[in-house]
């Protein structure tokens, strides 16, 4: 999913390492040819989170706070020792990069549903909205849109928010500037129907597409992975596919319960810390319990070690006490971030990094930011891909 502009609690709080280089914006601040927002609560697919969702500091073309190669580090994730671990099987830091990627294309249904309209919903607003044609949609977030084409009606999708960076979306024209909707953009494209997340703004440019006269369909975020299922029924139920969302829903669940069975039924269970971190941008962050990270954490047989440790704020800024607080014993970064601070090398040189478990095992897992906190239809493949790089290559085939 997306991450809105606006106002945060993190805003509040000093964001970067380097305090003196930190100034924040009302809304977000502009690094060369990306945008890097603030953070601002919302929920992530199915579940409420004040987080970063799976799309902070994506360019046009590409996420991440180091432009469309994820920043000024090395293009890679570095390489590193294969140092065992006291509660997992340890994953060495030259495979992260191996086992990070999830396939950056959707499944669709096998059978292209046919839209019952009009139907008349409720947005998660509370608003009673009426469908009455879908041939023009425009969602706006990368998760929304992932939903859509899954349901197989991505043929009627007509603009991307700049999250939606899979394949089958990445040719469609963007409308919105950093992580702000262009009302006028989307209007241009003379919409059915626009979705937007709880979390869309800003609030000026929701209200002028509904002045406008179209339809507008807030969904509710994620607050766990049950919650998947959830999200994809709104979605459907708005589009008039309902049995095509129980069709997905059921796909869905189904996936993420059978990479949940391959789980090693005997294990410690590791701490996993999620850092946010984009180097370009002095920003290093550790997730709390509101970061988004948490309910992915947790269906991987993992304690989420900042949670665990008391972090109650989404994200807090990383210091040494915070990590050594936290002991993670393996450390979970988006792919571009990861290499925005110049791969694992430049990550472990972060304060206190190399003085936890992970950091002196090098043990750092990497999942592709457009898809880490989506929460939807490719949610399973992130599962699959943390659990593989959590116990071991053979796990969870």
């Amino acid at each position: 999913m997306r991450n809105p502009s606006g106002p945060s609690e993190l805003g509040k709080a000093n964001l970067s390492y380097a305090p003196a280089r930190w100034e924040p914006p009302p809304k977000q601040r502009q690094q060369d040819d990306r945008t890097v927002p603030l953070v601002r609560t919302r929920l992530v697919g199915g579940a409420v989170v004040s987080a970063l969702t799976l799309t902070l500091a994506f360019t046009a073309t590409a996420c991440g706070g180091g432009g469309s190669d994820g920043g000024g580090g090395s293009n890679g994730a570095g390489t590193g020792g294969t140092g065992g671990s006291t509660r997992a099987a340890p994953q060495s830091a030259d495979r992260a990069g191996e086992n990070a990627a999830v396939a950056d294309r959707v499944e669709p249904l096998p059978r292209t549903p046919a839209p019952d309209l009009p139907v008349t919903v409720t947005s998660a607003d509370g608003r009673k909205v009426t469908v009455r044609k879908s041939d023009r949609i425009v969602p706006l977030s990368g998760s929304l849109s992932e939903i859509v084409f899954t349901l197989g009606l991505g043929g009627h999708v007509v603009a991307r928010d700049i999250t939606a960076t899979f394949q089958q979306a990445e040719k469609l024209p963007v409308v919105t500037r950093g992580h702000d909707v262009s009302a006028e953009s989307v209007l241009s494209l003379e919409p059915d129907l626009v979705l937007a997340e709880t979390t869309t703004g800003p609030v000026e440019a929701i209200g002028q597409i509904r002045d406008a006269g179209i339809p507008l369909v807030t969904i509710e975020g994620a607050k766990s992975l049950a919650d998947v299922g959830t999200r994809i029924g709104a979605v459907a139920d708005t589009l008039g596919v309902t049995a095509a969302g129980r069709e997905l829903t059921t796909r869905s669940e189904e996936r993420i319960a059978t990479v949940q069975k391959d789980i090693p039924a005997k294990h410690d269970r590791p701490r996993v810390a999620f850092l946010y971190v984009r180097g370009s941008a002095s920003v290093y962050l550790i997730g709390g319990r509101g970061s988004g990270a948490t309910p992915l954490i947790e269906a991987a047989g993992a304690v989420d070690a900042g949670a665990d440790s008391g972090l109650e704020k989404d994200f807090t800024t990383i210091t040494s006490e915070a990590l050594a607080q936290a002991a993670p014993d393996a450390i979970l970064v988006m792919t571009k971030g990861l290499k925005s601070v110049g791969g694992v090398d430049g990550l472990v040189e972060l304060p206190g990094v190399a003085q936890t478990p992970a950091g002196m095992d090098r043990r750092i897992v990497s999942i592709d930011d457009g898809v880490l906190l989506n929460y939807g239809p490719r949610t399973d493949q992130v599962l699959r891909s943390l659990v593989r790089q959590l116990y071991g290559k053979d796990t969870a085939k």
